[in-house]
């Protein structure tokens, strides 16, 4: 064959399975058997490049046995092309070694399709100093292959830099693995760093959409991920869409989950049983929880035990939860004790909730602990109820803290108290604000009083100065009397009274009342008999003093002893005397012995 001074830089190569470029380098003639002919009659008058392009033409044809002749004539004649295709006619018949010799001839000669082959031809033997060599030959010299090749070798070596490098420049050239795999690495580093993540993960979706663009199913899916989490939800199904249709079970699945939060479960289930009957667990266990909020419990088994099959321990803990909604208890347990041991913290957690209700506090208690050290914030607070009720304070605060740290708003609310009752207001008010932030009415109310304590007096207002602003704690009273809290509603009730707004004052005492605060229905008949309305009023003390109020009741024996029906009236004052507290007893003892004087006269 010629050496790197004899060879010519024709250029020519040919697609060739792993090892080659997947474009034809003479590119496609409009007519390819005129164009053969043509090729054949040069080649027999003695043409080096007609040999070397139709040998190249009968090799991506499969036609091995007619190539080869041509190729060795050309590379005899010093064409770099055919040496280069030489070499993959013999590695597709088996010949590595001979084939590594002839890419190493076009390879000096300046091939760069030839040294991508013997960079990949040396990585399969495992001399990486070789691969690399000739690789770096290929990809600096313009390869798209090979710079995509590098960046793989140099993946594998651990070496981040030189991997982005030379994975950006393969994206750069339009290799669509490379742009999908620099995409992935940046949004790794997206996710470990919080500086710039944001621009991260902007220009992983720009290498994602060139990627996708291109027809990588994968690319979609994540870019369809990137999309929905920024909330372009048409647009991310339309990528969901096409990454599914491609194949790509986890876009169908996402796609189900997509058409289902828009209101469509027809057509999720319809994508969701595609990505399922495929192997998708996730989506197996959709379809089950879709089926079992039909009533369909036996369809919604079958799915959870085909997620289970697939690999997915969701489905065991879902059956756990199927079974327990059935009152199947010992195979709730079974399945709930299958997905713990697999790791499933929550279903640790129905674990040793499920003993627990059944008395064995011994046995719940390490799954609660293992559920919790895994991070399961139920857990953690489940464990705080625990010590609790044994009286381990300290170890039940240790835990709630724990769960409150998390986010756990009734753990939070915990903690709060605990702060309170040993006198650390300013601990206090932080995790009571906390869980009065997530939704307590509870902590709201707490939170409140603690403001209101610290409240100074409220100045003397001028004549005609609006005196209506309200302060925070009167704000946290009333997000918790929203909420349906009674001792809050009687609050707000009494702040709208103390501004004289008697309607909004009836109107909080009337809900508290009626939800069975006994304050707010003896607060309630104090406003109406102030209008003249005691009958009325003595309706609410009636349920109030029912309910234990003793100032409740000490009002219904004046009310009785002033319409002269003394009998009644001894009797409330009887009821008032018994429940306090110490100077209602003893205005209601006097009374009550003055109506006995009265009787018995």
């Amino acid at each position: 064959m010629g050496d790197k001074a004899t060879l010519f830089g024709t250029g020519r190569f040919v697609q060739s399975s792993p090892w080659e470029d997947p474009r034809d380098e003479t590119g496609e003639a409009a007519d390819e058997a005129a164009e053969e002919l043509r090729q054949r009659l040069a080649a027999e008058a003695g043409d080096v490049e007609a040999m070397s392009v139709l040998g190249a033409m009968l090799l991506r044809r499969g036609d091995l046995d007619g190539a080869e002749p041509h190729l060795r004539a050309a590379t005899a004649a010093g064409d770099r092309a055919a040496a280069n295709n030489l070499g993959v006619l013999l590695h597709q018949r088996g010949y590595a070694d001979e084939a590594a010799g002839w890419w190493r001839i076009a390879a000096v000669a300046g091939s760069t399709a030839a040294a991508h082959a013997l960079g990949r031809h040396h990585r399969e033997r495992g001399d990486e100093p070789a691969a690399e060599y000739w690789l770096r030959q290929s990809a600096e010299q313009g390869h798209t292959l090979g710079a995509y090749a590098l960046a793989d070798l140099l993946e594998h070596r651990g070496d981040t830099a030189g991997t982005e490098r030379w994975m950006r420049v393969a994206a750069e050239r339009g290799h669509r693995e490379g742009a999908y795999r620099l995409a992935r690495a940046l949004d790794r580093r997206a996710a470990g760093e919080s500086d710039d993540a944001a621009a991260l993960v902007r220009e992983a979706e720009q290498w994602y959409r060139q990627a996708a663009a291109r027809g990588h199913r994968r690319a979609a899916l994540h870019l369809g991920t990137i999309l929905e989490r920024r909330g372009d939800l048409k647009e991310a199904g339309r990528w969901y869409l096409t990454s599914a249709k491609d194949g790509e079970v986890r876009a169908a699945c996402a796609l189900g989950f997509l058409l289902r939060d828009a209101g469509d479960t027809e057509n999720a289930a319809v994508w969701w049983l595609r990505a399922a009957q495929d192997g998708d667990g996730n989506a197996a266990n959709a379809l089950g929880a879709l089926h079992a909020e039909r009533g369909e419990t036996q369809t919604a088994e079958r799915w959870y035990r085909a997620a289970m099959d697939a690999g997915d321990i969701n489905g065991a803990y879902n059956l756990g939860l199927l079974c327990a909604d059935q009152g199947r208890t010992a195979q709730a347990e079974q399945w709930y004790r299958r997905a713990a041991y697999a790791g499933h913290r929550e279903a640790a957690n129905a674990l040793a909730i499920l003993l627990l209700r059944a008395g064995d506090a011994t046995g719940a208690e390490p799954w609660f602990s293992k559920a919790a050290e895994a991070g399961s914030v139920d857990a953690a607070f489940n464990l705080g109820i625990l010590h609790a009720g044994r009286g381990e304070e300290r170890s039940a605060l240790r835990w709630y803290e724990q769960a409150a740290a998390a986010g756990h708003m009734e753990a939070a609310l915990q903690v709060g108290m605990a702060r309170l009752r040993e006198g650390e207001e300013g601990e206090a008010e932080r995790f009571l604000r906390c869980a009065a932030g997530g939704g307590s009415a509870e902590a709201a109310y707490r939170l409140a009083t603690v403001l209101d304590a610290r409240r100074p007096p409220e100045p003397a207002h001028e004549l005609g100065e609006p005196v209506n602003r309200r302060s925070e704690c009167e704000e946290w009273y009333e997000r918790a009397a929203s909420q349906g809290h009674r001792r809050a509603q009687v609050r707000v009730g009494m702040l709208a009274a103390a501004r004289g707004d008697v309607v909004e004052a009836a109107r909080w005492y009337r809900e508290a009342a009626e939800a069975g605060s006994r304050n707010g229905a003896f607060n309630l008949g104090l406003l109406l008999a102030r209008e003249g309305r005691e009958p009325e009023a003595a309706v609410w003390w009636t349920r109030a003093a029912d309910a234990g109020h003793g100032r409740a009741a000490l009002r219904l024996a004046l009310v009785y002893a002033r319409r002269g029906e003394l009998a009644e009236g001894q009797r409330w004052a009887e009821r008032a005397a018994a429940l306090g507290p110490l100077a209602v007893t003893e205005r209601a003892a006097r009374l009550r012995d003055a109506l006995r004087e009265e009787l018995s006269a």
